[in-house]
């Protein structure tokens, strides 16, 4: 059940690729002449930021498919597991907070947004705001996941990252149209960081649905092999 995770989280980060790349050239055409936009995105590619981003979301993707492993293992998932889960959805609606404030913000305050050398600046107060936001939800989830089953927290979960990133994606992909229409120095990809992280914890609650769809599968072809 375990290699089925791993290919699970394998084919995530394929398809996070895959989806993201066209929605960069999409997100923005005519920005740039053509050899240049396929020039920045592979920079972007390049960038460590993307890549510490990538290692995130599989490591996220793994914790998030510890309880349906035990699922499939037909066994009672750990405690820990459960609580594992909690802090993992509590850390990726901290990051939707996060990408939505960063969206909205050079809408709302235009270049202000960047002004850094405040210590209450817009950036900084974002930051904080989902630090609390985080430890506080985690809290509140592993206290939810007391009082109910596992499989009932996990689906809860499921539910709650899912609307969360639908959100998201309603404020980041209005706010990316309107900064694009400004001369504004770097908002854009901000609202742009904005859509992906939205798409990103969205493909990651489909994560678990294809991995027991692996399992099923796998079940279909063990009985047939048994029953010749």
């Amino acid at each position: 059940m375990k290699r089925w995770a791993i290919l699970t989280v394998g084919l995530y980060l394929i398809a996070f690729v895959l989806v993201t790349t066209p929605a960069f050239l999409i997100g923005f055409a005519g920005w740039a002449p053509k050899p240049e936009g396929i020039g920045t995105l592979l920079e972007g590619y390049s960038s460590y930021v993307t890549w510490i981003w990538l290692a995130v979301l599989a490591t996220g993707q793994a914790l998030l498919l510890l309880v349906p492993v035990h699922i499939a293992e037909r066994r009672p998932p750990a405690r820990r597991s459960v609580y594992t889960l909690a802090i993992v959805k509590a850390f990726f609606l901290a990051n939707l907070l996060f990408a939505g404030a960063m969206s909205i913000g050079p809408v709302v305050l235009k270049d202000g947004v960047w002004d850094n050398g405040n210590l209450l600046g817009f950036p900084n107060l974002a930051i904080a705001g989902a630090v609390i936001f985080w430890i506080f939800w985690a809290v509140v989830f592993s206290r939810i996941a007391n009082t109910v089953s596992p499989e009932a927290f996990f689906n809860r979960c499921i539910r709650w990252l899912l609307k969360g990133s639908i959100l998201e994606l309603l404020v980041a992909i209005p706010s990316h149209i309107i900064v694009r229409r400004r001369d504004e120095c770097c908002a854009q990809f901000f609202t742009f960081w904005g859509i992906a992280a939205g798409i990103s914890v969205m493909l990651l609650c489909f994560g678990p649905g294809v991995y027991f769809l692996f399992v099923e599968r796998f079940r279909k072809l063990q009985s047939r092999g048994k029953s010749k």
